[in-house]
């Protein structure tokens, strides 16, 4: 995930259930003295017409980016009328450039790119849907709307956010609470919106002060090297935001090295080992919040919707939308069961 992201578009109600959900099949809440609503056919599980979806997307070189891949093979696979041609993958822009101009002539019906460098891929976006083969912009947004006919992706402000006011209500009722903040790449705009949101939130509660913040690079090496200086120059604080689970395996090594067990954590992203952290509750980490790849599943079945002509079931509309935010739950003791299948290792 270590890439630059953008937030647009409509908030849905939980991170983890993809749109397959939402593409079940309309409800109507029509009755005799009201006007019937469309019946354009809604995308559901059923065969339907044959679909080939090209997939292209960045190296898998993080549990995240992995994830991600694996996601839009499994949902794929799910699907009768869906043929995947996915590509290797790759941090190169002109050879990710190049991969989707491969499947722009082998005239797949849609595309689904999740590119390295949104901007610098934005060309061949444009390209796609100037040969009428529509594009689901994945996470990662072009620099033109006119490049995409979907984007679909996390909110990473909303991550800050909710990191933020879960640790608020942890701590709202101790006076001069003390938080200390493990950011990612310092570089890239995800990380700023994850801190605008985590200091919006902090804002509601005037009893706790952030008093460190050390920016990692999403590995657990430099977690656990950031961490390390964090926990030397902080002797007591109460409780820490880490952005990535990734990071935080390292951040974790480092708490466990200095023996401390006197705050709790909560991470970010939704890795499978946090959850089972989480799950086992014997560590500092009581939380993480969710940047979910299940975005990729998602991201198929819209491809699917879109070359059948079909819509989202539960909308009144004839189209799939122009953009999809997914939410960024909170997953803790209390619900971390259900979302343990989505985690990623």
């Amino acid at each position: 995930m270590p890439e630059i992201t953008s937030r647009r578009g409509l908030l849905f109600g939980t991170a983890a259930v993809s749109a397959g959900v939402l593409l079940a099949g309309c409800t109507s809440n029509e009755s005799d003295d009201e006007p019937a609503s469309n019946d354009q056919p809604a995308a559901d599980d059923k065969p339907g017409k044959q679909v080939t979806i090209g997939f292209a997307g960045p190296q898998a070189d993080h549990g995240w980016l992995n994830a991600i891949n694996d996601n839009a093979k499994s949902r794929a696979k799910k699907y009768k009328d869906v043929t995947l041609e996915i590509t290797e993958g790759s941090n190169d822009t002109a050879q990710q450039i190049g991969q989707i101009e491969t499947l722009i002539n082998k005239k797949v019906d849609v595309l689904v790119v999740l590119p390295a460098d949104g901007k610098a891929l934005t060309q061949v976006g444009l390209q796609a849907m100037r040969a009428g083969i529509p594009v689901v912009n994945l996470d990662r947004i072009f620099n033109s709307p006119q490049a995409y006919r979907c984007w679909i992706g996390g909110d990473n402000y909303g991550m800050g956010l909710n990191a933020g006011h879960y640790i608020g209500e942890q701590l709202k009722d101790k006076k001069g609470a003390r938080v200390i903040e493990l950011a990612g790449l310092d570089n890239l705009e995800l990380t700023k919106q994850r801190t605008q949101g985590f200091d919006a939130a902090l804002k509601n509660y005037p009893n706790i002060k952030k008093v460190a913040r050390q920016a990692a690079e999403f590995t657990v090496e430099s977690g656990q090297a950031k961490m390390s200086q964090l926990l030397q120059a902080q002797s007591n604080f109460d409780a820490l935001w880490n952005h990535d689970d990734d990071q935080g395996v390292g951040a974790l090594r480092a708490i466990e090295q200095a023996g401390r067990d006197d705050f709790l954590m909560v991470g970010g992203a939704g890795a499978l080992s946090a959850m089972q952290a989480i799950e086992s509750d014997n560590s500092v980490l009581k939380a993480t919040v969710l940047y979910p790849p299940t975005m990729a599943a998602s991201a198929i079945d819209l491809a699917r919707a879109l070359g059948q002509s079909k819509g989202i079931g539960g909308l009144a509309e004839f189209e799939i939308p122009a953009s999809l935010t997914l939410y960024s739950a909170v997953v803790d003791k209390d619900n971390v069961k259900q979302y343990l299948p989505t985690g990623f290792k």
